[in-house]
């Protein structure tokens, strides 16, 4: 299996994962604020980005897929790393603290807190988003130059759409027309839920972020996460939506760090009534 990944940094190591029909690029607003304090690595999941679906096929369910990761932990040799997803990242994040081979675990938005209607209701979103993105390339391209257009077409994701410049919506777009895995990892999020007793008995910090403009998961979700994960620091990020990273890369950075232990921990209000309290580029085959 060849998973395409970007390194750079230096200090205990942190691994970044992405969402479905994402690629590692989601992780630049914040890449460099990382590596000022970790050996970061932000990776394609198989069947994204520009990593290619295992020979083997993809993985049939989220144990599946995180016993997929875990070989490409090993062969570039991290031994208990810091881990940071969001949406199915996020949950791959938590499965991997459950089992005790990371430090530490930042979740944003993780998926396997939804009621089977929220998760359809996320899908038909992404796969809408999905069949948008197989329109010409240069009618894409002509058209995110609009800021009004560019707004619209990542409202569903992001708070501040306006934010992302031209290429990178783009590349976006392309990253989630291209994604062959997406089929196979929705299917497999069908049966879905997280087992928060598997993770009851961990004793790593965990952090999980909820933005309060989250579109595709919803922040209430939090409040499950709150009352199945008591021992977790959960965390509403105002006026961020289900990508956060380029909605607020300060308060996301912080985070990540906060949970690794790089920097001290800061209180912060929460805003939420529904919740209370660059390196290079490789290819690595495995």
């Amino acid at each position: 299996m060849s998973i395409h990944f970007r390194r750079a940094g230096s200090g205990e190591p942190l691994v970044l994962i992405h969402g479905i029909g994402h690629r590692h690029q989601a992780w630049e607003p914040v890449f460099d604020r990382l590596t000022a304090h970790h050996e970061v690595i932000a990776l394609d999941l198989p069947g994204f980005g520009n990593s290619p679906v295992p020979g083997t096929g993809m993985p049939a369910d989220m144990a599946a897929t995180v016993a997929g990761v875990l070989p490409a932990l090993t062969e570039w040799g991290l031994e208990r790393p810091h881990v940071a997803g969001y949406s199915l990242g996020g949950a791959i994040a938590l499965e991997l603290a459950a089992t005790g081979a990371v430090a530490s675990a930042t979740a944003f938005s993780p998926a396997g807190f939804f009621t089977p209607t929220e998760r359809r209701r996320a899908l038909a979103i992404l796969r809408m988003l999905r069949a948008n993105s197989y329109l010409p390339t240069t009618v894409m391209r002509v058209a995110l130059r609009s800021a009004y257009l560019r707004a619209l077409c990542f409202a569903p994701l992001m708070a501040r759409p306006t934010l992302l410049d031209v290429e990178r919506a783009l590349g976006d777009a392309l990253a989630l027309r291209r994604g062959a895995g997406f089929n196979a990892v929705a299917r497999a999020a069908r049966d879905y839920r997280f087992d928060c007793l598997r993770l009851s008995d961990a004793t790593v910090p965990v952090t999980i972020g909820w933005g309060d403009c989250d579109r595709i998961f919803g922040v209430h979700q939090a409040e499950r996460a709150r009352v199945g994960l008591p021992a977790a620091r959960v965390v509403t990020l105002p006026r961020c939506g289900h990508v956060p990273m380029s909605d607020d890369p300060d308060l996301v950075a912080a985070l990540i760090l906060e949970t690794t232990g790089a920097v001290p921990r800061t209180e912060r209000p929460d805003p939420s009534a529904s919740v209370q309290p660059h390196g290079q580029e490789n290819h690595f085959t495995i």
